[in-house]
């Protein structure tokens, strides 16, 4: 079928022109003047096209005239100068073809307002809300712009596997993938263990928790590299920041330390705020008014603003300094929670914040030690009214360092015999870092729950759709 979308006819505004477009009815109220205006809408953009369609149409009385909230049809006219207020061109319709009727009486979508909870019970259905389409065009917008930044960069992009044997992380909140029968398992005679030989790939395995180690090789043989992909995590919580599912951003650069890793995070941070104000300016005006006063004068301030760095021991100590009582008592060695993080950046330095250099106790075993021993080479990138956006870190690139940080956290380095052999052939300092990208839809949309920015959560208990 040969179409305009509806945001390519509103931005041309010719007159006069022939137009066919196709959408799902919003609106439809009938004038006493023998006219039926239906608001239409197909996706491609916040606003709705009204159609003005004449009683004389030869289907006006058995189809338009049945035409509710979610039926579907197909336009054909002639854009001409709206008569309303809010946009510049109406069409008027010479013919109408409904490909599919809505019954209001069962449509769970009608002028009623529905509660973001409620939607997410009807995920199949709330991207046609002006919320959740907006939620998808941002997210392509940001999804878009993230290669756009890395390509202009000359990174290289890679698809590292869903499907590993390593944690990552080492906090042990992996999905097992087996294809063993869980009400047979099969035992090793000797250990009464299960026998994963036995397994599809032989050895137990899991759902990736990250693409970092595996994108190091092709750093440590072909400079920066990034991917951009889906990742999983067991972790219990229902929290309006957790998902089960998830995509993560994860840059990787040859030949650098902390402080190149900071510098490619923040101005990665300033290219994404820039870019969706840039394309995305109807949506956010949407957010703003409806879901977060001030968004769009957060994202400007952003896309400007400069990062104060500080080390995490100067956080600990303007956090021990202040007049407010944390609901987490500060301490040197605690991982900073999201009240500490907001503090800093909101009420200490009024704008992002870069922390470098965490205790290594509560950091991941390939950040690389610092010369004190007592604290890795990891940064962590704060924003005002989230707190951590990007979690990244210089790797440990020494191989005997390495295996003793392995060893500590009670892996074995026979596991990991791949990883350090980039440290056993021709190692070089290299530095990464994460960002979640469900976190940065959510941030410039102003939206409360992770659950509303993700076309179809998985979270505890509920794998629906």
């Amino acid at each position: 079928m040969k179409r305009e979308l509806i945001k390519d006819v509103l931005k041309a505004a010719q007159v006069d022109s022939d137009v066919t477009v196709a959408g799902w009815v919003r609106t439809r109220r009938d004038s006493k003047g023998g006219f039926s205006f239906v608001e239409l809408n197909d996706g491609s953009c916040f606003a709705n096209i009204q159609i003005v369609i004449d009683a004389t149409l030869d289907n006006y009385k058995a189809d338009i005239l049945r035409l509710f909230p979610g039926s579907s049809i197909v336009v054909r006219g002639k854009a001409v100068e709206s008569q309303g207020k809010g946009q510049t061109v109406e069409i008027q319709a010479e013919s109408v073809k409904v490909l599919g009727f809505c019954d209001p009486t069962e449509y769970p979508l009608g002028k009623q307002r529905v509660s973001f909870e409620r939607l997410r019970e009807l995920a199949h259905l709330r991207p046609r809300t002006n919320s959740f389409g907006a939620i998808a065009r941002v997210r392509n917008a940001l999804a878009y712009a993230t290669h756009q930044f890395f390509q202009n960069q000359n990174f290289l992009y890679v698809h590292t596997p869903i499907i590993t044997g390593s944690d990552c992380e080492g906090a042990g909140e992996m999905f097992q993938v087996t294809t063993l029968d869980s009400e047979a398992l099969p035992r090793n005679e000797e250990t009464g263990q299960v026998d994963y030989a036995q397994d599809f790939f032989g050895r137990p395995t899991s759902l990736t928790v990250s693409g970092q180690l595996e994108g190091e090789t092709y750093a440590c043989a072909l400079g920066n590299i990034y991917t951009f992909g889906p990742t999983f995590r067991a972790e219990n919580s229902n929290t309006r920041r957790h998902l089960a599912e998830f995509w993560m951003i994860e840059p990787e650069m040859a030949f650098a330390d902390l402080a190149d890793d900071a510098d490619l995070a923040e101005d990665y941070l300033r290219f994404l705020f820039t870019y969706v104000l840039d394309h995305c300016e109807e949506d956010l005006a949407f957010f703003n008014k409806r879901v977060q006063k001030g968004l769009i004068d957060t994202l400007k301030g952003l896309a400007d603003s400069p990062f104060k760095r500080i080390s995490y021991t100067e956080a600990i100590d303007h956090l021990e300094k202040a007049d407010v009582a944390f609901d987490y008592a500060v301490e040197w060695g605690i991982d900073l929670q999201s009240e500490h993080e907001r503090y800093l950046t909101e009420q200490v330095f009024k704008c992002p914040v870069t922390v470098a250099d965490y205790p290594r106790e509560i950091k991941a075993f390939y950040m690389r030690l610092n010369d004190d021993d007592r604290t890795v080479a990891a940064m962590d990138v704060l924003l005002p009214h989230v707190g951590e956006i990007i979690g990244g870190s210089q790797r440990e690139d020494r191989l005997d360092v390495l295996e003793t940080r392995i060893r500590a956290m009670d892996f074995d380095p026979e596991d990991y015999w791949w990883y350090c052999d980039l440290r056993r052939y021709g190692s070089v300092p290299h530095a990464g870092f994460g960002l979640g990208f469900g976190r940065m839809v959510q941030f410039c949309t102003g939206m409360h729950n992770i659950r509303d920015v993700i076309p179809f959560p998985r979270v505890p208990n509920n794998a629906e759709f």
